[in-house]
């Protein structure tokens, strides 16, 4: 008997989505910047003090407002792990909150300056996390934790690279972080457009920069998102410009290190957010901001628009369903 096998590499056949279907599940007078997967459903927390979790089996939402000595809160950053979800908020006082063991969230970290302004959180693992925002001391502000949450440490200046008067971050979409494994990569925008970059989650720092368009306040990295450890890929732009198309989208397939401009004299203009479609090989991302949805399915060289549904952010349960935030609503999205 004969058997024959082949060796050759299974072919890749691209999506070539045209349109997507979007199914409003949450609407309200309420601005979503931050959403976080968990377990099949999604957190979420933005403006007006309202947090809230979308149960995708039930098809039901559970809102609260978080109260703070009578403040008016904003987040725009939120992470989960397997036990946990954790919300900050944007501004002077930076409070980040945490599940706590009654069911309640907890206050576990508290920043007052005039300066603060917080942008995006990530976690490695269950214990291990991150979150970023503006320099206060003449360095990017991070914080880590090492106890899932517990307690929370800001990283001194002797240890991150210096920062350049006027180099800030964008509370747009909370994908100013990416990690994969124990790499971790943080843009920024206004004076210079960098890519912060450390292998061993947070201990050593090094910075990369980067063609993307930069020197404004409004200018810069908006979001950055990895496939895996070699491959990324940043969008933004200047989001007073929206339609401006040149040096605003760019990718690396060297862990950061270098970055090549893609799409140049292409929409999409500015983005406040891409993602890499799960499972695609690094070849298929979507981005989105208050102009629409864009898809592409070649490493990003060329895009096309394939709704004007406006949303700051995006996060994929898998390579065709999405969930997407953005003012006034979250929703569903199916990608065809």
């Amino acid at each position: 008997m004969l058997v024959l096998i082949s060796c050759g590499k299974e072919k890749f056949e691209p999506h070539n989505y045209t349109e997507v279907f979007v199914d409003q599940v949450y609407s309200d007078s309420v601005s979503i910047r931050a959403i976080t997967l968990m377990d099949g459903n999604l957190g979420f927390a933005g403006s007006k003090n309202t947090y809230g979790i979308y149960n995708a089996a039930q098809k039901s939402v559970v809102t609260q407002q978080m109260e703070q000595d009578s403040l008016a809160m904003e987040f725009r950053a939120v992470a989960s792990t397997n036990t946990d979800f954790y919300m900050l908020t944007v501004a002077s006082p930076a409070l980040l909150y945490k599940t706590g063991d009654q069911g309640k969230m907890e206050l576990v970290y508290r920043e007052e300056h005039e300066k603060v302004f917080y942008d995006a959180m990530e976690f490695w693992n269950n214990q291990e996390g991150i979150a970023m925002g503006d320099p206060t001391d003449g360095c990017l502000s991070v914080i880590v934790t090492r106890d899932g949450g517990q307690h929370w440490n800001k990283l001194s200046c002797d240890v991150l690279p210096e920062g350049v008067e006027g180099e800030a971050a964008f509370a747009a979409s909370d994908t100013n972080i990416a990690v994969v494994g124990d790499h971790t990569w943080i843009v920024t925008g206004g004076k210079k457009a960098c890519v912060f970059y450390s292998p061993d989650k947070a201990v050593t720092w090094q910075i990369f920069e980067t063609p993307i368009i930069q020197g404004e306040p409004t200018q810069g990295i908006y979001s950055v998102d990895f496939y895996d450890k070699d491959n990324g890929f940043i969008i933004g732009g200047d989001y007073t410009k929206p339609n401006g198309n040149t040096a605003n989208k760019a990718i690396t397939s060297d862990g950061g290190k270098t970055w090549q401009l893609v799409g140049q004299g292409q929409d999409p203009g500015y983005r406040s957010c891409v993602q890499y479609l799960p499972g695609r090989k690094a070849e298929e991302l979507v981005a989105v901001g208050f102009k629409g949805i864009s898809f592409s399915n070649n490493k990003g060289k060329d895009w096309k628009q394939i709704s004007e549904e406006p949303f700051y952010t995006i996060r994929f349960i898998n390579d065709s369903t999405a969930f997407a935030a953005g003012k006034n609503r979250i929703a569903k999205l199916t990608f065809r």
